[in-house]
């Protein structure tokens, strides 16, 4: 499965950020992939190369590239619980530091990049993220929505909040079809709730499923909250979504 590294002009720099793609000389439909919190690293080189194993060229940039390449800290092989207060120590400055401006700016920076690469098809791409990064994707549908046809985020963050432009108030603007799936605690009923209301309202396609017995970043296997069967069950989610919603050269 052929891989780059890449740079993505942006207006604040460049964004340094990993592609995969099938290796047939053909043009593939485009897929975003926003990395968890704890950025872009072999585990989410995997997810890239697997899903691009299923016809799509799958871009995942690095979100914190204005503080340096990833990883902008060093990683344990395997996040444990122990490790996780050092780490995110060391990761909510840059968290806290990523606005919705500069989410939005980058937003406009990725695609552009993605749809002119010459092994990308034209037509719609996909928007995919995983905890913080399903709000990235979805920001960026809703500030696309004549280029994204599909969203999936994977244990989610930050999708309800108590902000003016949180982006469960801004699915209004979604032309996409969405699939959302939670970690239990992921989400409080009346966020679930809340989010529902606000798709069904704008007559959004949607799913929010609740993955039983699982943790808040169960996709994972490089942390202690990975669920293989939640992951697989992931895929089941995922691969027919991106089947029926992009086109195919």
């Amino acid at each position: 499965m052929p891989s780059k590294t890449l740079q993505i002009p942006t207006p604040d720099g460049q964004a340094d950020a990993f592609a995969a793609f099938p290796d047939h000389g053909e043009r593939h439909p485009g897929v975003l992939l926003y990395p968890d919190a704890f950025g872009p690293r072999p585990e989410l080189e995997t997810k890239a190369r697997q899903l691009a194993e299923h016809g799509y060229y799958v871009l995942v940039p690095n979100l914190y590239y204005r503080t340096g390449p990833a990883p902008v800290i060093d990683l344990p092989d395997h996040i444990g619980e122990e490790a996780r207060p050092t780490v995110f120590g060391q990761l909510m400055p840059l968290i806290e530091a990523h606005t919705t401006e500069r989410v939005l700016r980058d937003a406009d920076a990725y695609l552009r990049f993605l749809t002119a690469q010459p092994e990308v098809s034209p037509g719609p791409v996909a928007t995919i993220g995983y905890c913080l990064g399903a709000a990235l994707a979805m920001r960026t549908a809703t500030a696309h929505p004549g280029q994204v046809a599909a969203v999936a985020g994977f244990h989610p963050g930050f999708l309800v909040t108590d902000a003016p432009d949180s982006p469960h108030r801004l699915v209004a603007e979604l032309k996409a079809e969405v699939h959302l799936g939670l970690a239990v605690g992921d989400l409080t009923s009346e966020a679930i709730e809340e989010l529902e209301r606000s798709l069904d309202a704008a007559g959004v396609t949607h799913t929010i499923e609740i993955y039983p017995d699982t943790v808040h970043g169960f996709t994972m296997s490089d942390t202690d909250a990975y669920n293989p069967d939640a992951l697989r069950h992931h895929w089941d989610r995922l691969l027919p979504l991106l089947d029926r919603t992009l086109t195919r050269g």
